[in-house]
């Protein structure tokens, strides 16, 4: 069902919550993991779905990835396994879980802008027509040589910007660090009509996805 967001009230930790008291949940909640991501917002759903984890960014080159023939998903999932190992060599007994957003605009991935004037581009190349989000996760834990990946797409459904509400967009400066350079917010959005998909994957970490691959880690 598309989801529209004048009428959503609901938090992003209640979005979360609505599907985590189940007793399959509460026993994942107990699984420990290091988040390898310095991305507040997946801190943030995390944190609200009750987990515990530790933060250890990443520092792998992603501009080493190149984004030529190959797939949004698997560009995406490439990215995230890359991060996830990363980690994992500091810690090879520790269960490590990354993610990676990417924007699929018609077949071209869009991931981070470097500047304002990318960032520009690629707001009035996006809120144009619809795009997909995509986000891989990966968990990797070294010495026992686990190693999952996995991705989700929403589709998103932007509102027609003005070129006042573009330059408004670019001069605050919520762009940087952004796949497609925005930020989905909970609830009223200004830039988003309604999505097709999983609200927290365009948030950047599907809570849902992640529920089903932390399965297994559950005694």
């Amino acid at each position: 069902m598309p989801r529209r967001f004048a009428s959503q009230k609901r938090s992003s930790g209640e979005e979360v919550k609505k599907f985590l008291y189940s007793t399959a949940m509460l026993r994942q909640r107990k699984v420990s993991f290091i988040l390898a991501s310095a991305s507040p917002r997946r801190r943030q759903l995390l944190t609200e779905a009750g987990y515990k984890f530790k933060v250890v960014p990443s520092d792998i080159d992603e501009t080493a990835f190149p984004i030529t023939g190959v797939s949004a998903c698997e560009y995406a999932k490439q990215l995230a396994l890359a991060k996830a190992k990363n980690v994992a060599e500091k810690f090879p007994e520790c269960l490590i879980i990354s993610a990676d957003t990417v924007v699929d605009f018609n077949g071209e991935i869009i991931g981070k802008p470097t500047d304002a004037k990318e960032a520009e581009q690629i707001t009035r190349k996006l809120f144009s027509a619809p795009h997909k989000v995509i986000t891989a996760v990966a968990i990797v834990r070294l010495n026992d040589g686990i190693e999952i990946k996995d991705s989700d797409t929403t589709i998103v459904y932007p509102k027609k910007l003005t070129a006042g509400q573009i330059a408004k967009h670019i001069k605050g400066g919520s762009w940087r660090h952004k796949a497609g350079a925005y930020a989905i917010k909970e609830a009223g959005d200004e830039f988003v009509e309604r999505i097709e998909g999983s609200l927290t994957n365009v948030m950047g970490l599907p809570m849902e996805l992640l529920q089903r691959l932390l399965r297994k880690f559950v005694g």
